[in-house]
């Protein structure tokens, strides 16, 4: 990149922050455009810093995955389910926790309400919302064997597992880690702007310059490309 100075660099990029800033803001959101903008700004500082020109990717594209990283990760933070729900799932984790180490297991929802004072259906609720909340939310499915797996169920929050169950998913996140650090690079970026970064297939199309189905067939490729990693790790048959 050549060198300028941080205003000069931040002026000649505003139009990414701006473009993915629009995308984002709603009057719902408890945020004004403006505050995605600045958010947005911090996210392409950060890429400035970041940014490898070594591994073949455009500064545009790099930046627009960061700026809308920054985006997301305060819209997230301002949500007023978040905010709803933040005290209850610390609490929830701290239960679970608490239980686990009385029965030595996994307790049932049973437990985990009773210990609560709460209802089964709420606990349900405060786990579905702990897997949608996650920060990644890749919910595609991998076959194991005679099984299939979803990569979300790779990032759960250890805290609902057993020892032997939370063994297992970190033996699983390491291999995936491992599969996806084998793929291409482009795979690799279609797959954290889709499942991480959470864009739609039109605004994934939008940042490669390529239509919204060749998005999803570059999809497709990444997904059998990270299936034939891990079995290459003879992780899966």
């Amino acid at each position: 990149m050549t060198t300028q100075s941080q205003e000069e660099f931040i002026v000649n990029n505003m139009n990414i922050v701006k473009n993915i800033a629009s995308k984002y803001y709603t009057d719902k959101i408890g945020l004004d455009y403006e505050d995605l903008v600045s958010y947005g700004v911090m996210g392409l500082i950060d890429a400035r810093k970041k940014f490898d020109e070594s591994r073949g990717v455009k500064f545009s594209t790099y930046a627009s995955i960061r700026v809308s990283s920054f985006i997301i990760d305060e819209i997230r933070k301002y949500s007023p389910v978040s905010r709803t729900y933040m005290s209850k799932i610390k609490e929830y984790n701290k239960c679970v926790d608490q239980l686990q180490q009385k029965l030595f297991r996994k307790p049932s929802e049973d437990e985990i309400a009773q210990y609560m004072d709460i209802t089964k259906k709420e606990v349900i609720s405060i786990r579905n919302k702990m897997k949608t909340s996650s920060n990644i939310s890749i919910d595609h499915t991998v076959s194991e064997g005679e099984k299939e797996f979803s990569i979300i169920d790779t990032i759960e929050d250890e805290d609902i597992l057993c020892p032997e169950e939370a063994f297992e998913q970190k033996e699983l996140q390491d291999v995936l880690a491992k599969a996806i650090d084998m793929l291409k690079e482009k795979d690799r970026l279609v797959l954290s702007l889709y499942y991480y970064e959470e864009l739609t297939l039109k605004e994934i199309g939008e940042i490669l310059g390529v239509s919204e189905s060749r998005v999803s067939q570059l999809n497709n490729r990444a997904i059998s490309n990270l299936r034939a990693a891990m079995k290459k790790l003879k992780y899966i048959d």
